[in-house]
């Protein structure tokens, strides 16, 4: 299978990995929105997010993830969208939102944002210390 994301699951290609259990990975957004941008994806190929069999332990582990990023940020939301259109794997998007993003009222979804590799690897770490 040629995904994209079957192959950051079995480490074909490298990663942000935010989180990992047996059913569920999660790792950061290359092309983020906002700093702290997550996916969660199951680690069994399925092409929407309605499709994943045990979908309620999907949801509790983006839970888990962006209660992590508003601690991580100190921020009070995280939007999640579920719109798998640009990759044919389930995946939901958890995005911190911050004072003055550059997002206005709603996400805009086509103002990506840019951070060095040391602000990613900040970002990651961050989350992770958070996780419960």
């Amino acid at each position: 299978m040629d995904c994209v994301f079957c192959k950051i699951i079995n480490g074909e290609i490298p990663s942000y990995k935010v989180y990992e259990d047996d059913n569920f990975f999660a790792f950061l957004d290359i092309n983020p929105l906002n700093l702290g941008h997550t996916l969660v994806i199951p680690k069994k190929h399925e092409r929407w997010v309605w499709d994943v069999e045990n979908v309620g332990e999907y949801f509790e582990v983006a839970r888990k993830i962006a209660i992590a990023q508003k601690k991580a940020f100190g921020i009070e939301l995280v939007v999640s969208l579920v719109v798998g259109e640009e990759v044919p794997h389930a995946h939901i998007w958890l995005i911190p939102r911050f004072e003055n993003d550059g997002h206005g009222g709603s996400i805009d979804t086509n103002n990506k944002k840019t951070f060095s590799e040391e602000e990613m690897k900040e970002a990651l770490e961050k989350i992770k210390m958070n996780i419960i």
